[in-house]
């Protein structure tokens, strides 16, 4: 620390903490997330002696000065000790920086040349024979995100006294996607207005825009796109760059960027130019002059998100141009300034007669290599539209020479929005572990979006946010575990094991009793699958209702669109159900590798989780459970509603852990939950038994009403849809 400025460096810091986070005690209403810091038990806090007694900085910029307050926050709240601040380490002393901010880290000589611009390490070593934890990195966000890590250890009652933890990002690009509008509505959010006040800033930034930084910072997330994928050409406005920069100033100590989803046709728009043609050389120069706008107000400045050609939206194809064409005349504007371009590659057409399966394929593989450098494609994990179960998207294998980002969606636009349990870290698992045989055996989804399969640098993972104004942030208690599990994942996702996050998240949200933890976590990790079984069984997909996607729909045919249609997607008849896309189908399989090509086309070999998804299925094809088809669907939807009933249950048992506040909050969403999964199982066999008809199996109740009542029930109101 540099002695002349000591003082100055205090009294800011002593201010950052006093003003920022250290405020009056906050009722247990979920706004701390998992950085709750709550006191430990006399006995925990003897297993950590007489470690982190003091904190030593290694530094005064802006970060650093939060790695200190975090410190001070956590190591206070856990322990019930203020550990103060020295310019030497004293024994039990936590020591952090960087080598050219500390020359006490210097002169460690530590290992640090492999862990990138992001990585840290965590060391106990002996300084003057003392024991002292060190928090290392290259840069200031690498040390804070080593402090998250400490503490993170800490709340989840891990050994600190013989650390040794080396950890450094495997994705580059750690992304949320906010599809928030100017008007602060939020596109499929559940959970509120949107958070980011456009009418008030750049002058007015609220404490909550901090303690958004910071929670994404504790999880690794490094940027934002502010806005809508269906975007608003304004948003490009100087007035508001000016409003974006304000938040970018903001983020900025948390390592995160700012984005922007851009809008094809703004040079039209907002730049009175009579086309937006990717090859006119106005069009060119005004992206470029809009770039060096951009960045002269933020210099760190990520880059565009871009959703073209794709639900009305405008793009290159509009001009007879691909969707390479658009993407690196953005890029070209972006690279003198070091940004990137996030092109999404979900894409389909009411003109193109082919299964909606194969459309982004047919469009995106043909341009492999043709994508500027500083592109991304931003894939959907699956081929239709973030549902309860899909197979990984044809595309993970498929474009070896082009960068591919993963997008998942954090909010529940098909899983029951924000009143229904379903912990969505075991479908991102299943889909990063999945193999796509491109190159070979063995090459997951998490090796093709990390740079592992085909050698890229640029990678990226992007997550559709489930965040909103209301005081928990997410609209529910449990949702909050997808926005940490989402952060995890992509930190390192060959890594990524939904049951240890699930543990974490359990234990620093509530408390880390195993008594709750274990049976939460139980609770959580067959959440999602009984999301599937009452929504949309056997590979079934989209049989929500129209626009809204509340509640089952799955007799909907009127709507323009085909592929809009759920009876296009579960092609029920008096035959049987199911979408075929094999070769005597769609022959949807065929744009995988051959080797699961041959297992998704074969019905007796595909797991029966995705049996509808490809196979156009006999009612009285026998199951591998010895039912027929009608039997085994009829035996799912039951399935799901039992598997809600018994999470009530265990929640129930739960009370004693947990506030009163955030447990009668859980139990009457599980409430919510177990009535719509009746709902969804009643509506859903009364549609389908029209077409099987054949009669419930032995023991099954029959829907409590005819299907003209669900058929006549409206929705006009529900959230999400704008």
């Amino acid at each position: 620390m540099r002695g002349g400025y000591a003082g100055a460096w205090l009294a800011a810091l002593g201010l950052l903490i006093a003003t920022v986070w250290l405020g009056p005690a906050r009722a247990e209403d979920g706004y701390d997330l998992w950085l709750r810091y709550r006191p430990m038990p006399a006995e925990a806090r003897a297993s950590y002696g007489d470690t982190l007694r003091s904190l030593t900085p290694g530094g005064d910029s802006p970060t650093l000065m939060r790695v200190t307050a975090e410190l001070t926050r956590g190591l206070s709240g856990l322990t019930g000790r203020n550990a103060p601040i020295t310019d030497r380490p004293g024994e039990g002393a936590v020591l952090y920086g960087t080598p050219a901010t500390s020359a006490l880290i210097a002169a460690l000589d530590l290992p640090l040349s492999d862990l990138g611009e992001e990585g840290y390490l965590l060391r106990s070593v002996r300084i003057d024979g003392r024991p002292v934890t060190v928090i290392a990195g290259n840069t200031d966000v690498g040390v804070l995100y080593g402090a998250f890590e400490l503490l993170r250890r800490m709340q989840t009652r891990q050994p600190i006294a013989a650390l040794d933890v080396r950890s450094r990002p495997a994705m580059r690009l750690r992304v949320l996607n906010h599809w928030d509008n100017l008007d602060r509505t939020v596109e499929r959010g559940y959970a509120g207005q949107s958070i980011w006040d456009w009418h008030k800033l750049p002058d007015f930034r609220p404490r909550l825009y901090e303690d958004y930084a910071r929670a994404n910072a504790s999880i690794g997330v490094n940027g934002t796109v502010l806005n809508n994928v269906n975007s608003n050409a304004r948003s490009l406005t100087p007035e508001y760059i000016a409003k974006t920069a304000a938040l970018a100033e903001v983020f900025r100590p948390y390592g995160i960027r700012v984005y922007l989803s851009a809008r094809f046709s703004a040079p039209m728009e907002i730049g009175g130019l009579p086309t937006a043609d990717p090859m006119d050389p106005r069009v060119r120069a005004w992206w470029r002059a809009k770039a060096e706008e951009i960045y002269a107000a933020i210099p760190d400045f990520g880059g565009f998100l871009v959703k073209a050609n794709s639900e009305g939206q405008p793009g290159p194809q509009d001009f007879g141009r691909t969707h390479a064409d658009g993407a690196n005349m953005l890029a070209e504007a972006l690279a003198p300034h070091g940004g990137v371009v996030m092109w999404r590659a979900f894409v389909y057409a009411a003109e193109n007669p082919e299964d909606r399966h194969k459309q982004a394929n047919l469009e995106f593989e043909p341009l492999d290599g043709e994508f500027a450098e500083n592109v991304l494609v931003q894939v959907k994990n699956g081929a239709i539209d973030f549902q309860p179960r899909e197979p990984f998207h044809p595309l993970f294998g498929a474009m070896p020479r082009t960068p591919l980002m993963l997008e998942l969606q954090i909010t529940k636009e098909y899983l029951g929005f924000a009143t229904h349990l379903a912990y969505l870290g075991t479908m991102w698992e299943e889909v990063l572990r999945a193999d796509t045989w491109c190159p070979s055996q063995g090459s997951t989804v998490a090796k093709v979006i990390d740079g592992t399969a085909f050698g890229h640098r640029l990678t990226g993972m992007a997550g559709v946010a489930n965040i909103g104004s209301d005081r928990n942030w997410s609209g529910s208690h449990f949702d909050q575990a997808n926005w940490y599990a989402f952060g995890r994942m992509a930190w390192d996702p060959q890594a990524a094991d939904a049951e240890t996050i699930a543990r974490e998240w359990a234990a620093m949200t509530f408390t880390p009793d195993p008594r709750f933890v274990e049976p939460a976590v139980t609770m959580m990790m067959g959440s999602r699958q009984a999301v599937v079984d009452y929504m949309t069984p056997l590979g079934l997909h989209h049989l929500m209702a129209t626009g809204h996607h509340y509640g089952p729909g799955p007799w909907v045919d009127d709507l323009a669109r085909p592929e809009w249609n759920p009876v296009y997607y579960h092609r029920a008849n008096a035959e049987g159900i199911g979408f075929d896309r094999t070769a005597s189908g769609s022959n949807a399989v065929a744009q995988y590798a051959p080797e699961v090509a041959a297992r998704f086309g074969d019905p007796d070999v595909v797991e029966e989780d995705l049996l509808l998804w490809f196979h156009h299925v006999p009612w009285d094809r026998r199951m591998r459970s010895g039912r027929t088809l009608w039997e085994e669907l009829v035996g799912r939807y039951d399935r799901g509603v039992a598997t809600v009933g018994e999470m009530q249950d265990t929640w129930a048992r739960l009370r004693p852990f947990v506030d009163d506040q955030r447990f009668e909050e859980v139990a009457a969403f599980l409430s919510i939950q177990k009535e719509e999964a009746r709902w969804w199982r009643d509506a859903s066999i009364a549609y389908f038994r029209v077409f099987a008809d054949r009669p419930l199996p032995e023991g099954a109740r029959e829907p409590e009403h005819g299907l003209d009542h669900y058929r006549a029930l409206s929705f006009p109101e529900a959230p999400g849809h704008w």
